[in-house]
């Protein structure tokens, strides 16, 4: 006979929430250092439209803030040209400044600021993915130790020997 201790529903739900929680804690860094790195990847993949179509012009920086930065520029066809999502790469420019940009001749409004890429991102980025990690990281491997591991062992209860006779004498 097997001895099993049963748990109730609610007691598991008190035992395994450690547990859970280290897990949404990982689960949550985990899902930012993906948006980090498909932040990267599509600064990326701009940087590759621009330099597969490069079209060069000087601009001029009609204003500047935290969100983004504008900037109008012509075209060699005589359009002027001022992006709605602002320039890429826009660290230090001021308005009425004139910079040099690079854009995609097939879509004028993906524009960075000269001799400016997306290795610009990758320490920034480092850095947050490190970050997350640092804070996100230890609480969680402390809940994830701190809980209990499943279930109780089962305990087999005290059976008596049974033995078996043969006709040979051999007991089994």
């Amino acid at each position: 006979m097997v001895q099993q201790t049963v748990r109730a529903p609610i007691q598991v739900l008190r035992v395994n929430w450690r547990r859970r929680l280290g897990a949404g804690l990982l689960a949550v860094a985990a899902v930012l250092t993906f948006a980090c790195l498909m932040a990267l990847l599509g600064a990326w993949r701009d940087d590759a439209a621009i330099d597969s179509r490069t079209g060069r012009a000087t601009a001029e920086v009609v204003s500047s803030t935290f969100g983004r930065t504008i900037i109008r520029f012509a075209t060699p066809d005589g359009a002027v040209r001022s992006p709605q999502r602002g320039v890429l790469y826009p660290r230090g420019l001021e308005p009425g400044q004139l910079i040099r940009v690079e854009y995609d001749v097939a879509n004028p409004d993906l524009v960075r600021v000269a001799d400016r890429g997306f290795e610009l991102g990758l320490l920034p980025i480092a850095l947050a993915v490190v970050g997350i990690w640092v804070v996100l990281a230890p609480p969680a491997l402390w809940l994830w130790r701190r809980s209990p591991r499943g279930p109780k062992a089962v305990t087999p209860a005290a059976t008596p020997a049974v033995t078996l006779g043969s006709k040979s004498g051999v007991d089994l």
